[in-house]
C-alpha cells in the first residue's frame, strides 16, 4: 500500500476518490511543525537556527501519520504546491524520519483524475530552495513581531503588535486619511449646450460639453469661478450651433484576463461585497472540491487542456463568432510573480455553475464565487465586444462643444461577464446641420479628496507595490483590524483609529524601514532570490537583522512613554487625590491614576454626549461607547444603574407607532430600536 499525505481533510477526500485501493490519503490538517508562542524560538546567535515544536492541536495527528508511515511501501507528499506546502511536505518528511527512505513529492494546480495520475507519474524531491524561502519569511515575521511589539507594550499599550507588511499596510491607512484631512478642494466650473435637432418628428434633445476656445481644449479645472463662466455665457449669446464634424468608428473592448488571488480578492469584494479572508475560505473550499486550480498564485497562464476545453465550450453553447479565434494567453503584470503555474480557473470548463451536479455539490457562497470564476475564465477566451461610437463636435462662435454617443453592436464575451457601460444614442445628424440651443447649462464642481482604501483598492495598492504576496493579503487585513489599528466605516471603507495612528507615527519615526514600501518590496525579491536558489536565507536575515537590533536597543531608550500615551488632564483621582491622566489602550483612551502602579484607578473616557435621554431610566443620557475590541455602540451614562443600550446610533425622534426610541442603521435606514416593532421611516 501507498500512503499520500495531503494537509486537509477534504482534499484528502477528493483525492481519495480518484485513487485506487492501493492507495491511502490521509491529512496532516496543516501545519505539523512550528516556532512555539510562548517565546522567540529562533537562536539569534546560532545563525537564526529555528526551533521547532508540534503544537498540542497536532500530536494526535503526528501519531497517527507515524503508525501508518510505518506500514507503506511508499510515502507520498501531495501538499500544496506552493512555499507554504513545501515547508508543510518538509515538516512532514522530518517527523515521520524520511530521509534516506523511499518517499516522493508530488505536485498539481487542480485536483482532478488526470491532473493527480499525471503528478504521479512525475514525483520529485522536496524543493529545499521553496522551503528556505518560505522559513526565512517566517523567522523574519517572528523578529519583527516578537521583538518589536514588547517595546509597543512598554512604549504606548498593552496587547499592541507589529509586522513587516501589517505595519506597512497600516502606514498606507493612515497617509490616506490624512491626505484627505488636509485636502484643498478646487472649485471648477463646466458649461453643457442642451440642443435639439429638428430633422425628424422624433425626441432628438441631447447635451454637448463645452470643450475648447479659440482651437485649444479647455483642462478640466479651466474655468475656475462663476465669473469667467458668466462671461462665456455672455460671449456665447446670439452664437448659431453648427455640426463642425462627425467621427464614426467602431471601438473594441477586450475581455479581462482570468483571476489571479489578488484580482479574486478585487472582484469578489466589488461584486459580492465579501472580505479578502471570506473569499479565500470559499475559494480554499472550491480547489479542494476539485471544482477550480489553486487559488493562491499569481500566475495568469493557463494549460493547453484549459484552453482547448473553452473553445470548445464557447463554439458549442454559443456560436463560432463568440470564440476569440485563437487561444488566448496572458501575461503576469505583478511584480515579482510567482508561485503557482496557473491562473485560477475551473478545473472542468464544461461544468456550468447552474449544473444540477455542481448545485447539489456546494453551498451558497461557493456557488457565487465559483459562478463568478468560472465565468471570467470562459469570457478571457471569447471575442470582444464591439460598440459604434459616435463623435459629434458643434462650434458656436469660437467655443467648440462636443457629445458622445455609443450603442453595443456584438456583445461578444459580455454574454458570459458583465462590466459596466453606458449606452447612449444620439440623434440621426449631419454635418453642417444647425442646432437649436435649448438651453445653456452651467453647473459649479469641487475637485475631491482621494477615496479611503476598500478592500479590493487596498489589495491593489498592495500589489502594485510588491507588499506581501497572494497568501499574506486576506490575513494582513483581517490582523490590521483585529489589532484594531484600522476599521471599516458606515460605507465599508477603511479608517484608522487613534490608537492605529500612533503605532504608525512611533514606527514611521523610529524604525522608517519597517514601514517604509520600497524596502519591504526589496525583501520580498530577497525570498524571491531564496526560492530561485540565488540567495542564502541566513545571509538575507542577518543583513536585516544586525541594524534592526541595533536600533531597537537605542530606541529602548530614546522613546519616553508618557510623551506617546499619556495627556495631563485637570482631574483629580477620587480615592487618592493624585491628577488623573489620559492614557492610551489598544482600544483607545482611559484615565489613570498617575500614582500608577500605588493607585489602580481608572474609569472611562466619555465619549461624545448625543443629548438624548435615556428612555429606560429617565435621568442618564445616551452617549457613544466602545466595547473591548473598539466596535461602537450607544448606552445610558449612568451604567451600571442602568443597563439601556443600543448597536444601531439613536435619534431624538420617538416611535409613531410604539413610541421607542428611533435609530439610525449602519446603511442610514431609519427604523425603530423595539425589536418587536417593525416601524420604518
Amino acid at each position: 500500500m501507498q500512503l499520500v499525505i495531503v494537509e486537509s481533510p477534504t482534499k484528502s477526500k477528493t483525492i481519495s476518490n480518484f485513487l485506487g485501493p492501493k492507495y491511502k490519503v490521509l491529512s496532516s490538517y496543516g501545519h505539523i511543525r512550528d516556532l512555539p508562542k510562548s517565546e522567540l524560538g529562533i537562536d539569534t546567535e546560532k545563525n537564526f537556527k529555528p526551533r521547532y515544536v508540534i503544537p498540542l492541536k497536532a500530536r494526535k495527528t503526528v501519531s497517527l501519520l507515524k503508525k501508518e508511515s510505518q506500514k507503506t511501501d511508499l510515502l507520498i507528499l501531495a501538499t500544496d504546491e506552493d512555499r507554504e506546502g513545501e515547508a508543510i511536505a518538509y515538516h512532514l518528511s522530518q517527523i515521520l524520519n524520511l530521509n534516506g527512505k523511499k518517499y516522493q513529492r508530488i505536485v498539481f494546480h487542480e485536483i482532478t483524475k488526470s491532473a493527480i495520475e499525471q503528478a504521479l507519474k512525475n514525483p520529485r524531491k522536496i524543493d529545499i530552495n521553496l522551503v528556505n524561502a518560505q522559513q526565512a519569511r517566517r523567522i523574519l515575521d517572528r523578529l519583527v513581531g516578537y521583538k518589536l511589539s514588547p517595546l509597543l507594550w512598554k512604549k504606548v499599550a498593552r496587547g499592541l503588535s507589529a509586522g513587516r507588511v501589517q505595519s506597512v499596510t497600516v502606514r498606507l491607512v493612515v497617509e490616506r486619511e490624512r491626505e484627505i484631512k488636509n485636502f484643498k478642494p478646487e472649485e471648477y466650473w463646466l458649461i453643457e449646450a442642451k440642443l435639439q435637432s429638428h430633422k425628424t418628428n422624433a425626441k432628438n434633445e441631447f447635451l454637448a460639453k463645452l470643450i475648447k476656445k479659440d482651437g485649444k481644449v479647455i483642462p478640466k479645472l479651466g474655468i475656475k469661478t462663476k465669473k469667467e463662466t458668466e462671461k462665456i455665457v455672455k460671449d456665447l449669446k446670439g452664437a448659431e450651433y453648427k455640426i463642425s464634424n462627425i467621427e464614426k468608428k467602431e471601438i473594441k473592448r477586450n475581455p479581462l484576463p482570468p483571476f489571479t488571488t489578488s484580482t479574486l480578492q478585487q472582484e469578489s469584494w466589488k461584486r459580492l461585497r465579501w472580505p479578502a479572508k471570506m473569499t479565500m475560505r470559499t475559494a480554499q473550499g472550491l480547489y479542494e472540491k476539485g471544482l477550480i486550480t489553486y487559488h493562491r498564485t499569481d500566475s495568469l497562464n493557463l494549460s493547453e487542456m484549459s484552453l482547448f476545453g473553452a473553445r470548445k465550450f464557447i463554439i458549442d453553447n454559443y456560436g463560432k463568432e463568440y470564440w476569440a479565434g485563437f487561444l488566448k494567453k496572458y501575461k503576469t503584470k505583478a511584480k515579482g510573480a510567482q508561485e503557482a503555474h496557473e491562473a485560477i480557473r475551473p478545473a472542468y470548463p464544461d461544468k456550468e455553475p447552474d449544473k444540477l451536479e455542481i448545485k447539489a455539490k456546494l453551498d451558497d457562497n461557493q456557488l457565487r464565487l465559483y459562478d463568478l470564476i468560472w465565468r471570467r475564465f470562459i469570457a478571457c477566451q471569447m471575442s470582444q465586444a464591439l460598440f459604434d461610437s459616435t463623435t459629434v463636435d458643434i462650434s458656436a462662435k469660437e467655443y467648440i462643444f462636443r457629445t458622445t454617443g455609443q450603442i453595443l453592436k456584438f456583445d461578444g464575451f459580455l454574454k458570459v461577464y458583465s462590466i459596466k457601460y453606458e449606452e447612449n444614442e444620439l440623434p440621426v445628424l449631419e454635418i453642417n446641420e444647425i442646432l437649436e440651443l435649448l438651453k445653456l447649462l452651467p453647473s459649479q464642481h469641487f475637485t475631491q479628496p482621494p477615496g479611503r482604501y476598500t478592500e479590493a483598492t487596498l489589495i491593489k495598492v498592495l500589489e502594485e507595490n510588491g507588499i506581501g504576496r497572494p497568501s499574506t493579503y486576506a490575513p494582513t487585513i483581517s490582523t490590521i483590524q483585529e489589532r484594531n489599528y484600522v476599521q471599516k466605516n458606515e460605507n465599508k471603507k477603511f479608517e484608522p483609529t487613534e490608537i492605529g495612528i500612533i503605532v504608525n507615527d512611533l514606527l514611521v519615526k523610529h524604525f522608517p524601514k519597517i514601514v517604509d514600501m520600497k524596502f519591504t518590496a526589496e525583501m520580498e525579491k530577497d525570498l524571491d532570490e531564496i526560492s530561485e536558489g540565488k540567495r542564502k536565507w541566513i545571509s538575507v536575515i542577518k543583513e536585516f537583522y544586525q541594524p534592526f537590533e541595533e536600533n531597537l536597543k537605542v530606541k529602548e531608550k530614546e522613546i519616553a512613554k508618557k510623551e506617546i500615551a499619556e495627556e495631563k488632564t485637570n482631574e483629580k483621582c477620587p480615592k487618592c487625590g493624585s491628577p488623573l491622566v489620559k492614557k492610551m489602550s489598544r482600544y483607545g483612551k482611559f484615565y489613570a491614576c498617575s500614582s500608577f502602579p500605588k493607585c489602580r484607578y481608572t474609569k472611562p473616557l466619555e465619549r461624545p454626549s448625543l443629548n438624548i435621554k435615556c428612555p429606560k431610566c429617565g435621568k442618564g443620557e445616551i452617549i457613544e461607547k466602545k466595547t473591548r475590541k473598539g466596535k461602537t455602540f450607544y448606552a445610558c451614562n449612568q451604567y451600571p444603574k442602568c443597563d439601556f443600550a443600543l448597536w444601531d446610533k439613536p435619534i431624538n425622534e420617538k416611535c409613531p407607532e410604539c413610541g421607542s426610541l428611533l435609530v439610525e442603521t449602519k446603511k442610514g435606514k431609519i427604523k425603530c430600536s423595539n425589536k418587536e416593532c417593525d416601524y420604518k421611516k
